[in-house]
This record gives structure tokens, C-alpha cells and sequence, in this order.
């Protein structure tokens, strides 16, 4: 049984094993994503992400989820050699990703609405590479940060697979089913799968691809399952199409190889970090894939698909 609503900006479904698990399971859910939202989302004044931010130069007691997210972060970036840095925080909103995304999908060409046209224009043109991670001071085991002035994080390309890894995890511990969640296209599998194991379809558009999928792959007992792509999240910026993936070694857009990126790992965050990863690394993320045993489909623009050993035939 599944069911399906609204979340971070993007669509949260939950299938369980006992269709009698799953309004609790759904009430759990919803629970752990408003957690994660007052916690991590920058688009929120009130968040605590956003607070950080307003003391910044100051150290600064963050809560246990936050926290968490701090350290998942800085973990990815230290993993990816920086590959996903959350200090891209003001490379993403010169770009324009300043607001829910809804928000931002309504304007035909963003830069045409801002007070700064000319300046906006020409930051998401040239772009400026990301402060980088390890300039932020943190003690997680204290949950003390320094944030630098003049350095935003952004926690989009973690924060939500994480969600899903700890929402899993929840759902199977309380309720005792198998669950495999899916927000947005991060998804965890926790306790006993279907026979067969969960079939998970995939596309350019996670929200159609059970309708119309390009491939589809069976998720087995505790597994997950990330893909990052370049084709939905898309507008219009100082006269170019943009999309929300950055590099963070320029501040701009990755070289535009892989139209999308889908990778299994044992978590949601390693293959979310994984599949981020490689659509900013570009005609070299098979081999980076490959040398760290990730089973992988890479579908370049032009729709040649390129798989990484492990990957099903």
C-alpha cells in the first residue's frame, strides 16, 4: 500500500508491507519532513538554518537535527573531494534558486524580475567558486559552529536524503513493516521487500516514470537508491537555462554531460553524494563510480546510457 503528498519542494511517497501500517507510517513521515523543513530549509526565515546564518562570525549552539545535517554534509563533501560542497549557498541564489522552487518555476526568466537585473545576469554567468567546506568551524560532538561571513550553506544535496534514510529507519523500528520511502527520487528501503523486492521505475521525471519509465530496477532488503538530474528542476536566468545542480569549484553549472545520474548504495545520503557527484564530475564519473563499487546508470543529454559494474542487465 503507498500513498503520496507534498514535501520539500518535491513529492514524498511512502509503500509498506501491512496496508494496516500505513496511516502511522504516513503520520511518521510527515513528521520526521516537518522536522527537516524547520531544521534545514533556507527558504524559511524561521528555520534554524536561517538563524545560523543571521549570527554568523558568532559560534553558535545548533540543535541535534541540524546537527546531524551539518555533519552528513561536510561528510559528503569530504568524501566527493568537494564535488558537493554545502557552501554553495550563494551560487545557488545568484542563479536564482531563492525561493521554493514553485516559486521560482513561475517566472519565464528570473533574472527579468529582480531589483539587480544586470548584476544577477552577470553573477549567474560568470559564477564564483563555493567558499568551500572546511572553512566552517564545527564540533559536532559539542554542536558548536562557526559559520564565516559571507559564506551560505545550502543543505539541498544531502538534507533530503537523509530525511528519507532516518524516516525509514523510524517507520520500520515503530511500526515493525517493511517501508521504502521516496522523496523525490532519494529512496531508503527498511525491513522485509515484496517478493522481488521493491520495483522501483525510473525516467527523467521521478514524478511520471511509473507511468512512463525509462528502466526500472528491484530495491532489495535495506537499500537505497538516488537519482540527480538536470531535466526538471530547470528556469530561466539572465538569458540562459539554468537548473540546480552547481559546481561548486566554479559557483556555475556543471558541463553538461548526464541528463541524469542513478546510483544504489546503502544509504540514501551515499547515493544521493554519489549521484550529485558525478553529474557535476562529468565524463569522468563512470570510472569515479567504478572505483568506488557503486552500482550506477549514467543517461547522458543526448540519451546514450552508460552503467557502472553491478548494475543490472
Amino acid at each position: 500500500m503507498t500513498t503520496a503528498f507534498p514535501a520539500l519542494g518535491t513529492t514524498a511517497e511512502i509503500v509498506v508491507t501491512d496496508p494496516a501500517r500505513l496511516a502511522p507510517a504516513a503520520a511518521l513521515l510527515r513528521e520526521e519532513l516537518a522536522a527537516i523543513d524547520a531544521a534545514c530549509s533556507r527558504f524559511r526565515p524561521d528555520s534554524e538554518i536561517s538563524r545560523l546564518h543571521e549570527a554568523a562570525g558568532k559560534q553558535v549552539r545548533v540543535g541535534p537535527l541540524l546537527a546531524e545535517a551539518l555533519a552528513v554534509a561536510f561528510r559528503a563533501a569530504r568524501l566527493t573531494g568537494g564535488l558537493v560542497d554545502p557552501t554553495v549557498g550563494a551560487a545557488v541564489r545568484d542563479l536564482g534558486y531563492d525561493r521554493d522552487f514553485a516559486s521560482v518555476a513561475d517566472d519565464r526568466d528570473i533574472a527579468t524580475t529582480t531589483t539587480t537585473t544586470a548584476t544577477a545576469a552577470t553573477a549567474a554567468a560568470a559564477g564564483e567558486p563555493a567558499p568551500g567546506w572546511h572553512r566552517v568551524l564545527f564540533d559536532p560532538r559539542r554542536r558548536l559552529v562557526v559559520l564565516p561571513r559571507g559564506v551560505q550553506l545550502d543543505l539541498g544535496a544531502t538534507a533530503k536524503a537523509l530525511a528519507a534514510d532516518r524516516a525509514a529507519r523510524r517507520i520500520h523500528a515503530a511500526l515493525g513493516c517493511g517501508v521504502l520511502v521516496n522523496l523525490g527520487g532519494d529512496l531508503r528501503a527498511v525491513g522485509a521487500s515484496p517478493d522481488g523486492g521493491w520495483q522501483v521505475a525510473l525516467g527523467d521525471d521521478h514524478a511520471g516514470a511509473v507511468a512512463r519509465p525509462d528502466t526500472s530496477v528491484a530495491l532489495t532488503r535495506d537499500g537505497a537508491l538516488a537519482t540527480s538530474g538536470t531535466t526538471r528542476r530547470r528556469w530561466r536566468r539572465g538569458g540562459r537555462t539554468v537548473h540546480h545542480i552547481v559546481d561548486p569549484r566554479t559557483g556555475d553549472l556543471p558541463g553538461p554531460r548526464w541528463r541524469t545520474v542513478t546510483v544504489v548504495a546503502k544509504s540514501a545520503v551515499d547515493a544521493n553524494t554519489a549521484s550529485t557527484a558525478a553529474i557535476v564530475l562529468g565524463s569522468g564519473a563512470p570510472d569515479w563510480l567504478a572505483r568506488r563499487r557503486l552500482p550506477a546508470r549514467l543517461v547522458g543529454v543526448g540519451g546514450d546510457v552508460v552503467t557502472t559494474p553491478g548494475w543490472p542487465s
